[in-house]
């Protein structure tokens, strides 16, 4: 099973708001059963910690990060990622269409699960592009799903989140700290500089 998600935004109006950074993360699990333990930690978790909405990288304190990390971290799960430094991206194609970047992601039979919140059109350009892969025997299936319903979702939120994080060490406080903790445990398989 693959979750994929994004972290940063795909403009490029780096001096007017935009993040220097995109991230497309992938949460890669080898065995469904450990996909279901793992989401059903998330939401005791969630219980446990008295949190009624879902765990989301950008609006989690950081002791709930920590909290959250500690608990995924037990699982068997790796974690592949691509980061765009989008001040080095010069192609109009790349700059206009982020679901290229998606097409480094694509696994020999991933059924993939992608946060479809966000927008439409990225989404039917995935969709469309991911359904070519489909038809081609690459990908067995593709799902889009809601985060706020979907705990394994909320963990590639979170590992993006925390990948992203770790790119603005020059403006944040321990920004690396939890992709430290993915590395540490053994999680953080391939992240690719975009260059």
């Amino acid at each position: 099973m693959v979750l994929i998600d994004e972290s940063g935004d795909a403009g490029f109006k780096l001096v007017r708001g935009s993040s220097s950074h995109f991230v497309v993360a992938m949460v890669v699990f080898d065995d469904f059963g450990e996909a279901e333990r793992t989401s059903t930690a998330i939401a005791d978790l969630r219980t446990a910690l008295r949190i009624r909405t879902e765990f989301k990288f950008s609006k989690s304190h950081d002791d709930i990060k920590d909290a959250f990390f500690d608990c995924v971290c037990r699982h068997r799960f790796s974690v592949r990622a691509l980061v765009v430094d989008k001040s080095v991206i010069y192609s109009d194609s790349l700059r206009e269409r982020k679901d290229l970047f998606y097409n480094y992601f694509v696994l020999q039979g991933a059924r993939i699960k992608i946060d479809g919140s966000g927008d439409r059109h990225f989404k039917n350009e995935l969709n469309s592009y991911l359904r070519q892969q489909l038809h081609a025997g690459q990908v067995k299936s593709i799902r889009f799903a809601e985060s706020h319903r979907d705990n394994l979702i909320q963990l590639a939120d979170m590992v993006a989140g925390a990948i992203l994080r770790s790119y603005r060490d020059k403006v944040r406080k321990d920004a690396k700290r939890w992709r430290q903790v993915l590395a540490r445990n053994g999680k953080l398989g391939d992240v690719w500089d975009f260059r």
